[in-house]
């Protein structure tokens, strides 16, 4: 069990003595983290890490994420693989270790490690013995199910405590399907059976996680997927009680990784398609329509076509398709819009590039054309030479190494998870179509003769509303993904959002924008503070960049000032935190009107506005909503 769709590293040891270097970049780091690693490997470069971070904490990487790992199993094994696994998606972490099976005076005791650790994550790890210890075979149905539902109690409480003491995200790992069983296929037919109990405990966990606002990291899917030898070694349970084996600790680490920058809005967008021998057999150009190998009555047909559906399914819950081929438009279009076997359709792509240009050049185009960066694009491509290409060019863009054989390639993208998700929202299922229509929307605001006519013709509405419950999902996943329209680029939790909603000197709105081509969905909000000395403390400000040059921002600053106004505030202050992506908003409150009122020694900016003075400026859009 390996990283299967990452390249092999050149070079290891050169790379790795290269990073002992007192001046290494985070960027070395990162990269390096980028390939196919095994335990060994991993342990040398967290080792490596872990000692430049030690010369140069403060100023080495991003602002560092906090895990505590609470378990009732050793898992310091696994810690440096976590901790790369970050890495490779640009995260620094530091994590912590509770003491062996002391979990639960962890979170009680305000003088325990956890405490003075002040995680911004837990993940509760228990081995499956621990948790069903409770059960034996002599059970009847009864004890059965009272044993479950103690040890669900259990963590349920767990779960309340922890996030009451300390405000943060929780995950809880379900349990690895260690117990022997002891009827075979027919195992649900004894009642205290603990590998039974075990599958109704991890049902349960999924059930209840929700309803406490936790989310939950699939163990007993990794040992679906790779076998349970594979993650689970019975001589190192013995030994060292290791739960989870170090030989699976790269792929234990890169899944949990995934949901932590998941969190963080790091997850993957688009996934960008080539088409020659990747989403067909064949050469189109050379081939024809009825030359290329697809669909029904071959298995190599068969293959491309199961990535097409793979590829749909993500489309339909909110990953963006694009296409970048070497192809004349109209010969690759031909099998859009004629082939019978194809599953994909041009309505489903949101932006299709074919021509002759060199792919990183065309995969600038694609994230130029829907407004995100560079680093949220998945390029598949059975060709070396053009993944080799896009890598060295454009080391942000994820591109899988796929396996020789096409019948690989929807598992092989399946299996890096790039797209990991915590929930899926309305807004994500009709993603696909917003783009789709921005695109539509921003080729024709480039041939408008006429622009405020044209923006005039869209029949834009901006729909305001303070935040609720029933928008609070995608109001944590917006402000979490957002980066580049984001004016402090502060991120949240459930737990968070609802402690503002529920402060009285806090005015949050949510902002939708329709128009005729679409509903965009929530586009947008605003959080400000009312200070009690009639300032309004702007603290977020963030938008989708697909709604940029309609004049949202002067619309949704209007439902500010009113809001404000009405509440008795005199004045909005505007905060400008910079970050690495948010450049382009460094003059927003300039051009809204406020003024300047001081900027401090990391180029961070206050701005006031004088409500008193302030005249909204007429545009295309309709507001509804306070």
């Amino acid at each position: 069990m390996h990283l299967s769709w990452l390249p092999e590293p050149r070079d290891w040891a050169g790379a790795l003595a290269s990073l002992g270097a007192p001046d290494a970049p985070w960027e070395a780091f990162v990269r390096l983290a980028g390939t196919r690693l095994d335990a060994l490997r991993t342990n040398q470069l967290d080792r490596a890490l872990q000692k430049r971070l030690a010369h140069a904490a403060e100023s080495f990487g991003p602002p560092p994420v906090k895990l505590a790992v609470l378990a009732s199993s050793t898992v310091s094994h696994l810690l440096p693989a976590i901790r790369v696994g970050a890495l490779r998606r640009g995260l620094r972490l530091e994590t912590y270790e509770g003491p062996y099976g002391s979990y639960l005076q962890d979170v009680l005791d305000d003088a325990s490690g956890l405490h003075a650790f002040r995680p911004d994550e837990i993940l509760f790890a228990f081995d499956t013995a621990h948790v069903t210890r409770g059960i034996n075979p002599t059970a009847d149905g009864a004890s059965a199910d009272g044993a479950r539902a103690a040890a669900l109690a259990g963590m349920r409480d767990l779960w309340r405590q922890a996030r009451a003491r300390f405000r943060c995200p929780i995950l809880q790992q379900t349990l690895l399907p260690t117990a022997l069983p002891l009827l075979g296929a027919n195992e649900h037919a004894l009642a205290g059976s603990r590998a039974w109990a075990t599958m109704l405990l991890n049902a349960e966990i999924r059930e209840a996680a929700p309803e406490e606002g936790v989310d939950v990291f699939a163990l007993d899917d990794m040992a679906l997927r790779y076998g349970l030898s594979a993650l689970h070694d019975p001589v190192w349970w013995l030994r060292a009680k290791h739960e989870v084996s170090a030989a699976a600790a790269p792929i234990y680490g890169d899944r949990l990784a995934r949901l932590l920058a998941a969190r963080k809005g790091l997850s993957r967008k688009c996934l960008v398609l080539d088409l020659d021998n990747t989403v067909w057999g064949g050469v189109i150009g050379d081939d024809g329509l009825a030359g290329i190998v697809l669909g029904q009555g071959s298995a190599e047909g068969e293959a491309y076509l199961s990535l097409q559906a793979y590829a749909r399914d993500l489309a339909a819950r909110g990953v963006i398709l694009a296409v970048v081929s070497k192809n004349d438009e109209a010969n690759a279009l031909e099998a859009f819009e004629h082939h019978p076997e194809m599953l994909l359709r041009r309505g489903d792509i949101a932006v299709f590039l074919a021509n002759w240009d060199d792919k990183a050049q065309n995969l600038r185009r694609v994230a130029a054309t829907l407004n995100i960066g560079l680093e949220s694009l998945v390029f598949v491509d059975d060709n070396p030479f053009e993944r080799e290409l896009v890598r060295a060019e454009l080391p942000m863009v994820a591109v899988p190494e796929l396996p020789d054989d096409p019948s690989g390639y929807a598992p092989c993208l399946a299996e890096a998870g790039y797209f990991e998700a915590l929930a899926v929202t309305d807004e994500d299922r009709a993603r696909g179509r917003h783009y789709a229509a921005q695109a539509v929307h921003r080729s024709a605001l480039a041939e408008a003769a006429d622009l405020p006519a044209y923006l005039a013709g869209l029949d834009m509405r901006l729909v305001a509303a303070p935040f609720d419950r029933i928008g609070l999902a995608r109001i944590v996943q917006l402000t979490n993904k957002t980066n580049q329209f984001n004016l402090t680029t502060r991120r949240t939790t459930e737990d968070a959002t609802l402690a503002l909603m529920a402060d009285g000197d806090v005015l949050c709105r949510q902002f939708r924008l329709i128009d005729r081509l679409a509903d965009n969905g929530m586009i947008g909000l605003v959080v400000g503070r009312l200070t009690g000395t009639g300032d309004c403390v702007i603290e977020s400000w963030l938008m989708s960049c697909r709604v940029l040059g309609r004049g949202v921002e002067a619309a949704m600053l209007s439902v500010l000032v009113q809001a404000a106004s009405e509440r008795g505030a005199q004045r909005l202050i505007g905060l400008y935190g910079p970050s690495a992506k948010n450049g382009m908003v460094r003059g927003h409150y300039g051009r809204l009107g406020f003024t300047l009122l001081d900027t401090d020694e990391d180029g961070g900016t206050r701005h006031g506005l004088d409500l008193s003075a302030y005249v909204p400026s007429p545009g295309p859009i309709h507001i509804e909503g306070v």
